[in-house]
């Protein structure tokens, strides 16, 4: 049997005396949609950054086979693993193409950077209409835009998504997760945290529910749509 993709152990992270996270494990395969739901504090977009080396934690993170302990973020991203902050994390002062340009920064193929910025293009054309504008005079939705396309550029293997529909119209959220589903086809992993329920267990094929830091609930993402529990906590009953 192949090893996870990635693979969690007793994972725990604590910001000064508040514990965060409280010895979750969990695994994921290369190729799956996973997504962590769960009321705000419950834990969701720590794991998100532990993965990506933004906080210190203790126990294991195992990324294709290599334990990321004392790994820096920077060199995680050249592993592949790329993250989509809440809030979108976009350098608002420089131009679309520039935001771009700067997540190849590690990368020496000229080649593969071209091929990808058609990949992006083709699945944001605003992003290719505004290549010149400055990323923040975008609107919500080509921000958001703008910050998956971003992460892509990185030729990212896993995608840590949180909270992708935020603030945007109910025309846009249906655009990104249908792109979304697009990256995953092409082989990419995900790993998404949205407040969005409904939506995050229709795109995702497995989901763990997390309260309070702990895993409370975890089996196939429609099984949970179809739990009593789940339904009354998230999903309106």
């Amino acid at each position: 049997m192949n090893a996870p993709f990635l693979q969690i152990r007793d994972l725990e992270v604590a910001y000064g005396r508040i514990c965060a996270v409280r010895g979750i494990s969990l695994e994921i395969a290369e190729g799956e949609i996973v997504t962590l739901i769960g009321a705000n504090g419950a834990g969701k977009t720590t794991i998100l950054r532990a993965i990506s080396g933004m906080v210190p934690y203790t126990g294991s993170i195992v990324f294709g086979g290599m334990d990321l302990h004392g790994v820096p973020a920077h060199r995680r991203v050249a592993l592949g693993i790329a993250h989509v902050p809440e809030g979108r994390g976009i350098f608002s002062n420089l131009t679309v193409a520039e935001n771009l340009s700067l997540a190849t920064w590690g990368r020496r193929d000229r080649l593969g950077i071209k091929a990808d910025l058609a990949r992006v293009h083709a699945l944001f054309p605003r992003l290719a209409e505004r290549a010149p504008q400055m990323a923040g005079t975008l609107s919500g939705g080509e921000q958001q835009m703008l910050s998956v396309g971003r992460a892509l550029m990185s030729r990212s293997k896993l995608l840590l998504l949180d909270e992708p529909s935020m603030g945007l119209s109910p025309i846009l959220v249906r655009d990104i997760f249908r792109v979304l589903r697009e990256i995953n086809a092409t082989g990419t992993t995900i790993l998404l945290v949205e407040q969005n329920a409904h939506l995050a267990l229709q795109l995702a094929g497995r989901a763990w529910v997390l309260q309070n830091g702990r895993v409370e609930l975890t089996g196939p993402a429609a099984a949970l749509a179809g739990d009593p529990r789940v339904r009354e906590a998230y999903l309106g009953g």
